[in-house]
Parts: structure tokens; sequence; C-alpha cells
């Protein structure tokens, strides 16, 4: 385990902002965010991207975290109360380490914050990443390298169902499960499925025919708009914050959920790392994963409220775990809710650490 900083080397930087100042833009095919990334919000945004974001404030911000590398799997390790179960805190797509950082601050317990495999200063393993592989690196974080005899696992998105399977391969280790989403079932043989479970169902498959195009892309051709991508901090920056408007709390306004700063802050991350291409694995080869067994570990829900999710029914998350012990719907709150409602999630989180431990 070696103690890492955040440096980027400065003519990364000044490449960074040769290429922003030389940007080609689109013209609109629809009015505003209707087609995609807005180009005028997109074009305000470059422009501060290249004339107005200081990497070298937030880089000193980011250090201050204690930050650390082993067998190529890059972490936050904050200590405060070795006497209790410490935290996982596990990001997704399109997200990094920083999403948690915000939670990190206002917990009272020892907290670890990995960044995904292939995501940043993350590298990828020699092996498909499925959400096994995922959870086994993190349980090798926590026990072999940290030394953690039990922990509490809190994530969404790809770290959720990735903590999920930490839950049902080391139910002994894993004192806890807390997610954003409600966990899915293997199938929905058990039972027959309710008619609140189709309508769910139903207006998921139709949200996806309308939001996947990105997904497909990332599952099936992923090296061509990585080659893009990797190439155009422009076009990295719309890949990426049409996802954070989209599936954010924001109702329409990115800003008032990421200002600036944070989003070029990651941003940054994503260029200097060259790992927007990396990041993807997981969607190459997500046909790989298996289902995952019931989950026995006592589990709490605080339900993200996102596009597609918001009206998931309690009932599909009892068909995946057997001892859900909380549960909540705040209405608010979206895909990064670790981040947008970052008190929250402390409070539901540490109700559930103090009432399992």
């Amino acid at each position: 385990m070696e103690p890492f900083r955040i440096s980027v080397a400065q003519d990364v930087l000044d490449d960074l902002r040769t290429r922003l100042v030389r940007t080609r833009f689109t013209a609109p095919s629809a009015p505003g965010w209707d087609a995609g990334a807005d180009p005028d919000y997109l074009r305000s945004l470059v422009d501060y991207w290249a004339n107005g974001f200081d990497w070298r404030a937030a880089e000193m911000r980011l250090n201050a975290y204690p930050q650390f590398t082993d067998r190529g799997q890059h972490f936050v390790h904050v200590r405060r109360d070795a006497s209790r179960p410490p935290v996982l805190l596990a990001h997704g797509w399109p997200s990094s380490f920083i999403e948690m950082l915000p939670l990190t601050d206002l917990l009272e317990v020892d907290v670890v914050v990995p960044s995904l495999p292939g995501f940043l200063f993350s590298a990828l393993p020699d092996r498909p990443l499925t959400r096994a592989a995922i959870a086994e690196t993190f349980h090798t974080l926590m026990t072999e390298t940290l030394g953690y005899e039990r922990y509490f696992a809190f994530g969404g998105d790809i770290g959720g169902a990735a903590s999920g399977w930490l839950a049902t391969m080391y139910p002994h280790e894993v004192a806890g499960l807390h997610v954003i989403h409600g966990p899915f079932p293997a199938d929905f043989d058990a039972a027959p499925i309710t008619p609140e479970e189709q309508a769910f169902l139903d207006a998921e498959e139709r949200y996806d025919e309308w939001d996947s195009g990105y997904s497909w892309i990332m599952s099936t051709r992923p090296d061509t708009i990585a080659a893009a991508l990797a190439d155009s901090p422009a076009g990295l920056a719309a890949w990426i914050i049409d996802k954070y408007r989209d599936w954010s709390d924001c109702g329409g306004d990115l800003e008032s959920r990421f200002d600036r700063d944070t989003l070029c802050t990651i941003l940054t991350l994503y260029w200097a790392t060259e790992s927007i291409g990396t990041s993807f694995r997981q969607y190459l080869d997500y046909p790989l994963n298996t289902p995952r067994p019931q989950i026995t570990v006592p589990v709490a829900v605080t339900q993200s409220h996102e596009p597609g999710i918001e009206n998931f029914p309690r009932s599909i998350a009892h068909r995946a775990a057997s001892d859900i012990r909380q549960y909540s719907v705040p209405g608010r709150g979206g895909h990064f809710l670790a981040f947008e409602e970052p008190r929250l999630i402390a409070d539901e989180l540490r109700a559930f650490m103090q009432a399992v431990d």
C-alpha cells in the first residue's frame, strides 16, 4: 500500500487548454437539451474549463483527503473510529470517487472510497470486469490491504450492484448493505409479478428505449466512441454532462446540483487519466455477469429520485433481499444521491449502521 497524491503534469494541462480553445461546436439539432448536450451550454462550460477553472486549487482540495494505491487499486482512506466497523462507499458511472467525498465528511467512522477498476487512477484487472470481480477487488482492499474484519458497504449504480455481490459473497464480513437503487432479484419466479411491479417494469423498459443509446454504444463499440472522447475534451464533457443532467434530481438545471468547478474537476480527472475508455469495460463485459444469489445480510434502501427508477416497488427489493431493515423514499436526490443530498444519506446510513452494529 503506497500513499498517493494527484499531480497532473503541466504539459497535460497546457495541451488540454489548447484543445479546449480550439473546439469546433456542432449546431443544435433541437432546442436546448432535447437532442443531447445543449451546444450553447457546452460552449459556455468549455470556455469556463479553459479560462476560468483553477485545476491546481481543485487538485489541492482533493489531496486533502488521504489517498493510497494497492495492487493497482486507488482509494481514499479516512480514519476516524477504529472501534466500529468502517464503511466502503462505492460510486458508479459516469462518476468518480469525488461523488462520495461530501458524504465522507459527515461520517464518524472509518471511511474507504475506492475508484472503480478502470476508473481514473485504478487499473483494470486481468479478467472480465463483472460485478462479482469488482466485489472481490473491494473485499481484498477492505480485508487484506486495510485489515478490517467486518465492514458496511454503501453504493449506487455499478457500485451498488458490486456491493450487493459483496453481501452475497462475503456475508460474514459484510455487516450490512445500504443502496440507493433497490436490488433486483435474479428472477421473478418465486411469486407472480404484481400489477405494481409490472407497471414499473413496463415503464422502465419505455425509459430505456429512450435513454439507452449511450449504453448500447459503450457495450458494443466502446473503442470507437472512446477514440473520439479521448481526443476531444469537449466531446468528453458532452458525453458526461448529458448523463449528469438527465440522471440527477436537478429539474433540468444541471448547476443546481453540480457547480462548474465540480463538473470541471470530474472532467479533468477523466481527461488527465485517459480513463474514459477503460470506464466502459464493465459495459462490454456486462453479459458475463451471472445471476446474483439472494442477499441475506441486513439491507437499507434510500430510493433515489431519478428517471426510470423513482417508482421502484419495494416488493421487488424484498424479492432480492431477505432482511430489509430500513427503506425510505425521500423523493429528492437522483443517481448521484450521496453527492446531491449528502446529509440525507449520512443520517440514513448512520441510523442503519447503529441499528445493525
